[in-house]
């Protein structure tokens, strides 16, 4: 994957991107790993619990933080500019 020179190289876990701009993907993106913490909690995996719990209350976290205006303007110069 080739970035972009006018955009910033991505960070480890950015969820800020072009991806999650439809507000039904980043609902599921965070759910999902919330409700598989239920599941590994009702097994009695407390410690996967623990990790998918994490795992959701960080998408929540980067959801809530991300600037998606910000994020559609700059996937708009990316289309236009053909990359």
């Amino acid at each position: 994957m080739q970035v972009s020179p006018h955009r910033p190289k991505p960070r480890f876990f950015d969820l800020a991107v072009p991806f999650f701009l439809p507000l039904w993907r980043r609902i599921l993106a965070a759910v999902i790993p919330l409700l598989w913490a239920l599941v590994e909690l009702a097994n009695g995996a407390t410690f996967w619990a623990l990790v998918f719990l994490g795992l959701g209350a960080t998408a929540i976290w980067q959801f809530v933080i991300a600037d998606w205006a910000a994020v559609a303007e700059q996937a708009q110069q990316d289309a236009e500019r053909g990359g």
